[in-house]
Parts: structure tokens; C-alpha cells; sequence
């Protein structure tokens, strides 16, 4: 297998030393296709899973192209929520105090829930990088505080999430002012439908990253339940009866069905937070806050939470839900299993989730079905036994007519005769089957 190093890239001398200061050997795969690409000031979408390195393939060549001597700014990076801005901001200000700029080089974050007038006296003088909320971004550049339009570069992470969240409208407006031949990086998990008019808009030309291969921690056991006609919070009351978890994020694909699982787990006794992006920042600071102060085992989440939020020691995965995209599921359990820790993926599932599960195990994820069963896991029959055996049947079928006597003389009703012969041996095969299963 090629190595590649970060050396081959034609990095600032000042970025390699960051690079080394960071503690980076090799670039991960998202890195190696982005970083060249963005050095060679070609606009990217690139689709990767949480945890593969995709700040630093934008970070590292935006740095690169930073002109120190021009106070203005040069390039922005946009983020759905609060918490990812900050923590991209946080990544910003460890590669200014790597290098021998940190006297010169500037960057702000400007989030909601913070004072704006506040916000336009820092921008008195104009930072190299901004990293931001888009509805506060938005208001500074209405407000004349930010001149976007001298920017080289903009960043659009997470642009699903935005588009869930309703905020590619305030990323359309703000592109609208800036200069027509700016860079644009756009990151996201998946590349939904109603994501493409954007895309359209304002990429010519993209490259096009999508990292698929390196996805799951090893370590990670992915456990099937059906839900059948049982009443989902029942079913995780009878999970919880069966693990002792550090910490399980349970997850839903909507904020109205989180609420209303979290309600009822509330209901049967179990002490759950909940976090989702219809939680006031206020509330979802809160409930951060006591994720790290051990005060719940449990935490019912939508994919907010796996996309970026950063909870340590999740040593469980509850999908309540299934998602509807393979790449969310990536995601999600992309939240355990880290740092050399084992990790338990369980899913509970119908059978609309079938064709999500045969992607699933098409890229080599193995799940095993259980139940409980007087608070105790009994394997049960396999999620696909019903493919297997029509399978199993349509092999038999053929392995029956190869058996079947072909007529010298073909008679009236020859037909027949010989689909008899072929259900008579098709019987027999699978009797010996039998005997030796």
C-alpha cells in the first residue's frame, strides 16, 4: 500500500512544522485527495465520515494561502451549530500557537446566543479567519461589520445538516456578496436530493471526495432486535435491563420523536438527557455539561449529536430509529469505539430497514440478531434467514432440473412429466440437506 506523507504536499515551511507540532504522521484518506486539490484553489465537496480528519484537509491549505501582511478577511468557515463552530475555532487557535504567526495571525468565532454589539467592536479591524454560526454571520455582513467579499475561501461543513436545520438559506445569502470566483469547500455526510440546487449554484466544476472505505472501528458489535408490534420505549426499557453502559446514546431521526421517546423513558423510570437542534443553546449547554459530569448513563439524540458534538465515553449505540442513509449510520457509531475502546452497536428494526442492512453488510458490517427474553439475549433467527432461504430454494430449483432427465422423443405432456421428476429430486436434495444441517 502507497504511504503518503505530508511533506509531499507543497505546504508553507511554517505549516509542515505545525504539522509535526500537531502530532500528524501520515495524512488520513480524505486529507490526501482535499489538501492537494484545495492548494491548487479548486472548489471541493467532500463527503466523510466523523473522525477522519476532514478539519485539517480544509484548515491546513487555507492556512497555507493566508497573505499576513493583508488585514482583511480571507477565508470563513461556516457550521450548523454552536458546538461545531467552536470546536473548528478550537483547531484554528492550535495551528495559530503552532506557528511563528501567533502575534499576527487573527481569526474570531461569532456564534448565536452572544452579544452582537459586542461582535462589531472585535471587527473593528478585520481578522484573517472567521469561523461562524451562519444566522450570526449573516446579520454582520447585513450589518456592514464583515466584508465578505474580499474572502479567497468559504467552508460549508456539515451541509446536510444545515439543510436540515433550515440554514442554506442564510449560506445563499451570503454567498450572493461574495466574489464570484471564491473557493468553495463544501463537506457533508450525505449528498441528499435537495441538496443540489445549492450545489449547482455555486460549484462549476467541483472535485468531488468521497471518502466509503474506512469507516467503522473494528471493535464495534453490531446487534439486530426487531421491533415487530412493541412499543419502541419498551423495547429499550428491556435494553436497558441487559447492559450497564458508561454512557448509550439512543437515537432517533427527528427532534418530535426524540421528545417523544424521551418522554416516555422519563415515563418507565429511566433518567435520560435528551439533545437535539430544537433545544435552546442555553438547554443544550446544559445538557453538555452533565453528559460530562456523569449525571446521565443515557442520552437520546438526533444525528446532531453524532455529527460533530463531541461526547466522550460513549460505550453504547441505541438506534431507535434506523437512519434512512448508510453514511448516517457510519456516523453514528462512529461515536463509540474510539480511542482503543470496545464498542455495542444495537439496532432495533422492521422491515422497511432491510435494504438499508443489505448496504450495510455489503460493506462488510456483520449484524447478528437477538431478543430479550426473560431479561436475558437469546439469538434469534437471522434478519435475512427469509433472503437465505429463497436463495437456498432458487439453488435448489436449478440443482433439481440439472438432475432432470431430458426425453429422446418429445410426447404430448412431456412437460409434465418431467416438472415431476424435477419436484421429486428438488424433495430429495433437501431432505439430504436436512439430514446433514
Amino acid at each position: 500500500m502507497e504511504k503518503h506523507l505530508f511533506k509531499e504536499y507543497a505546504l508553507n515551511s511554517w505549516i509542515h512544522d505545525v504539522v509535526d507540532g500537531l502530532g500528524f504522521k501520515e495524512p488520513t484518506p480524505i486529507q490526501q485527495k482535499v489538501i492537494p486539490a484545495m492548494l491548487r484553489g479548486e472548489s471541493v465537496i467532500g463527503q466523510s465520515h466523523t473522525g477522519s480528519g476532514k478539519t485539517h484537509a480544509f484548515l491546513l491549505p487555507l492556512f497555507n494561502q493566508i497573505e499576513l501582511d493583508k488585514r482583511e478577511v480571507q477565508f470563513v468557515v461556516t457550521s450548523p451549530t454552536r458546538e461545531l463552530a467552536t470546536q473548528i475555532h478550537e483547531e484554528v487557535k492550535r495551528i495559530i500557537a503552532l506557528s511563528p504567526h501567533k502575534g499576527v495571525l487573527q481569526s474570531k468565532l461569532f456564534i448565536g446566543g452572544t452579544d452582537k454589539k459586542r461582535s462589531i467592536e472585535k471587527l473593528k479591524e478585520q481578522p484573517h479567519i472567521i469561523v461562524a454560526t451562519p444566522g450570526r454571520l449573516l446579520d454582520l455582513i447585513n450589518e456592514g461589520a464583515i466584508d465578505l467579499y474580499k474572502a479567497k475561501s468559504f467552508v460549508v461543513d456539515e451541509a446536510d445538516l444545515m439543510l436540515d436545520l433550515g440554514l442554506i438559506n442564510e449560506i445563499d445569502q451570503m454567498l450572493t456578496k461574495a466574489n464570484q470566483g471564491i473557493q468553495l469547500a463544501v463537506f457533508s455526510a450525505t449528498i441528499p436530493e435537495r441538496l443540489h440546487p445549492f450545489l449547482k449554484k455555486y460549484l462549476q466544476n467541483p472535485t468531488h471526495v468521497h471518502i466509503k472505505d474506512h469507516f467503522a472501528p473494528e471493535k464495534i458489535e453490531h446487534r439486530l432486535i426487531p421491533l415487530r408490534h412493541r412499543e419502541l420505549a419498551s423495547v429499550i426499557f428491556d435494553i436497558t435491563k441487559v447492559i450497564n453502559p458508561y454512557l448509550a446514546i439512543i437515537f432517533t431521526n427527528n427532534k418530535d420523536e426524540a421528545n417523544k421517546l424521551h418522554k416516555n423513558l422519563l415515563g418507565k423510570g429511566i433518567n435520560a438527557g435528551i439533545i437535539h437542534g430544537g433545544l435552546p443553546s442555553r438547554e443544550r449547554k446544559r445538557v453538555l455539561k452533565d453528559i460530562q459530569a456523569l449525571k446521565y448513563q443515557y442520552i437520546v439524540a438526533t444525528d446532531l449529536a453524532a455529527r460533530g458534538i463531541d461526547i466522550k465515553g460513549v460505550s453504547h449505540i441505541i438506534n431507535a430509529q434506523l437512519p434512512k442513509e448508510e453514511e448516517f449510520y457510519i456516523h453514528r457509531i462512529g461515536r463509540t469505539a474510539r480511542a482503543g475502546m470496545e464498542g455495542t452497536a444495537i439496532n432495533i428494526y422492521h422491515e422497511d430497514d432491510v435494504p438499508l442492512l443489505q448496504k450495510l453488510t455489503s460493506r462488510k458490517i456483520d449484524f447478528t440478531t437477538y431478543d430479550i427474553i426473560k431479561g436475558e439475549w437469546r439469538e434469534t433467527k437471522q434478519w435475512d434467514e427469509r433472503q437465505r432461504r429463497k436463495k437456498d430454494g432458487h439453488d435448489t430449483d436449478r440443482e433439481a432440473w440439472l438432475k432432470v432427465k431430458k426425453p429422446g422423443k418429445v410426447k404430448p405432456g412431456y412437460k409434465k412429466k418431467m416438472k415431476r421428476q424435477q419436484q421429486r429430486i428438488k424433495q430429495q436434495l433437501n431432505r439430504s440437506k436436512n439430514k446433514r444441517g
